[in-house]
């Protein structure tokens, strides 16, 4: 399954953006960077700009000390670049001049990032906020139906949720010509249980802390950690070490404990899809992303992921018409937050 390119994003709504130069626009997540130069071209047919992303590069976060050596090595990788201005996708939440995040193996500083490198500005906007935004400006032109109707229905609020290192969602909300984004922090919202199970596994995994977040099982290590703690509750040996090994073992079949993690993994977060579909009226379709479900497509149609997901009493009938749609996140971060700067930049430049 190929996702959609940025690199071929069609005409948008925007205004007439202010931008005239290239600028930069990043996703930064807890495991990867990706970075890309932006130039916005207005189109002669009709003026909407239309966006071009070129020397697109990809970093191991953990292989830098900070976000601006990420920077830096880019700009050396592409031989220098005539940027002044960048936007950040970045999981987590921007408290004044800091992000909080619990997945970053760093800070991030708007003030130090623009500071050291010599930015005449920089904007932080939520990775999902950028996800959303992109699907909003450009078809997916590529995607996996797991549940519900075929079609997704922007007339009606949608959900963009992805599980990797941690778990995000945002909800993109119709209206205008411009989107309206809801981002949340549904990853660090409390885990909720419903089997006896799921029950044991939250008792086990709490220990004596009061909260357990969602992305605590919905994530890359959530499924190690929900692996782990199936082996201790049966009494075995957990030999996998990473949650690409635990996938491997499940999608082959060899091994029985891999296998009920990943099918325990989807169940559950059917539960929570449902929920947050409920709290945010997304009755439009929803968006799976993140690096975790995409190597799981086979066994997330066919586990329990769309009967939990349905299961909420009343209105079961509407939740089992939603849409819900596999997609690779892949450079859609990228097209997202350069989409949410034009949109941000313009209107800026409006108000001076």
């Amino acid at each position: 399954m190929q996702g959609a390119s940025p690199r071929s994003i069609d005409r948008s709504a925007h205004a007439t953006p202010g931008t005239r130069t290239a600028f930069l626009a990043a996703d930064v997540g807890g495991t990867h960077a990706r970075i890309g130069l932006v130039r916005a071209t207005a189109d002669p047919a009709d003026g909407h700009p239309r966006l071009s992303i070129s020397q697109y590069r990809k970093f191991v976060c953990a292989d830098y000390a900070n976000l601006h050596d990420i920077l830096r090595e880019y700009t050396h990788c592409v031989g220098g670049v005539a940027a002044t201005q960048a936007c950040i996708a970045c999981a987590g939440l921007l408290l004044d001049d800091h992000l909080v995040n619990a997945n970053l193996p760093w800070p991030v500083s708007l003030a130090r990032l623009r500071d050291e490198l010599g930015f005449e500005s920089v904007a932080i906007v939520n990775d999902f906020t950028a996800v959303a935004y992109a699907a909003h400006f450009q078809e997916i032109a590529e995607s996996t139906r797991i549940a519900g109707n075929d079609a997704i229905d922007p007339r009606q609020p949608r959900l963009v949720v992805g599980a990797g290192t941690g778990l995000g969602a945002a909800a993109l909300i119709p209206g205008g010509t411009r989107p309206t984004i809801l981002a949340t922090e549904a990853g660090h919202a409390a885990l909720a249980a419903r089997t006896q199970l799921e029950l044991e596994i939250l008792r086990r995994l709490a220990g004596d802390a009061a909260h357990v977040p969602n992305e605590r099982i919905f994530s890359g290590p959530g499924l190690l950690a929900l692996y782990r703690t199936l082996c201790a509750l049966r009494a075995a040996h957990a030999q996998f070490e990473s949650p690409a090994q635990v996938t491997s073992a499940a999608l082959a079949g060899s091994d029985a404990l891999a296998a009920e993690a990943v099918e325990v993994f989807c169940a559950w977060f059917g539960s929570l899809i449902g929920d947050l579909v409920m709290m945010l009226g997304a009755y439009g379709g929803v968006y799976l992303a993140g690096g975790v479900l995409p190597q799981i497509a086979p066994l997330l149609r066919a586990s329990g992921f769309a009967a939990r997901l349905g299961d909420k009493g009343p209105l079961r009938e509407a939740l089992e018409r939603v849409p819900v749609h596999l997609i690779e996140h892949g450079q859609l971060g990228v097209a997202g937050a350069a989409h949410w700067f034009l949109d941000h930049e313009y209107e800026e430049r409006k108000s001076d």
